[in-house]
């Protein structure tokens, strides 16, 4: 289902950057409109994970430009290098984006509960009694209403990381990042946590998801991204790209995935 609305949630422009003398990502341009979700793929080292990782400012870029819901994050000086807004600036914008790793990172020591609410208080400054019925309902959304109390030494890897998802819906978010999130899984959790990502599609949140999963990219996906080799080589409806790529490069992925 095409996105229903010309609203423009992230703009990347030319985007640059190396590690060293190692150039990960050479000019790549993604534009996410609002409600829509933008699903990227490619081999390991095709640069996705840094794309979004640039997205949220956890790498910096060496050249191009980011707006994020129409203010810029990051934009070219007349020497084509990459100017930051203020400390202060990127962390305000930045809080318009939830992301969620490939691996939890939930704190040990607090319960689900209180892991989903830590954000919110110490961030955002909610009081608790503010946060606990937004964190409630956000447990019931990934279907764990009954573990709030439990430590994630208990919990599976699928509960783990749909509490990392209700934990980061926790900031009330305007866009979603997914960095390969069912990657750490077994094969049988990673349905659960898939099926926790196409209900918030259904609700209209704008979602950047990397994944190799390419059954749930051709079912939820409004836009697929492939990239390799840090360009966007193809990108367009999943029913393009996924079923009738036209770039050798495409191709030649996509088999890898064929029975």
């Amino acid at each position: 289902m095409p996105a229903m609305t010309t609203d423009i949630m992230i703009d990347a422009q030319q985007i640059y950057k190396a590690f060293g003398n190692l150039a990960v990502l050479k000019g790549v341009d993604l534009k996410v409109a609002k409600s829509e979700v933008v699903v990227i793929i490619g081999s390991s080292g095709s640069g996705k994970s840094t794309l979004l990782r640039c997205l949220n400012n956890l790498e910096k870029i060496d050249s191009g430009n980011i707006s994020i819901e129409n203010e810029w994050l990051v934009k070219n000086n007349d020497l084509k290098q990459a100017v930051y807004q203020s400390e202060r600036e990127i962390k305000r914008i930045c809080t318009k984006m939830g992301m969620v790793f490939q691996h939890f990172n939930l704190f040990p020591h607090m319960t689900v509960l209180q892991n989903i609410i830590e954000a919110p208080m110490t961030v955002k400054k909610m009081k608790r009694e503010e946060i606990l019925p937004l964190a409630r309902e956000l447990l019931k959304k990934v279907g764990l209403s009954n573990k709030e109390d439990s430590y994630p030494s208990q919990l599976s890897g699928g509960q783990k990381q749909r509490v990392a998802i209700a934990r980061a819906l926790a900031m009330q978010p305007d866009i979603m990042l997914f960095d390969e999130p069912t990657s750490a899984l077994d094969p049988e959790l990673t349905g659960e946590v898939l099926k926790t990502m196409q209900n918030l599609a259904e609700d209209k949140i704008t979602m950047v998801i990397v994944t190799h999963e390419m059954g749930f990219a051709r079912a939820v996906a409004d836009k697929v991204v492939f990239m390799d080799g840090g360009i966007v080589v193809e990108q367009g409806k999943p029913e393009d790209i996924l079923i009738n790529p036209q770039h050798p490069r495409t191709c030649a992925f996509l088999s890898r995935f064929i029975d």
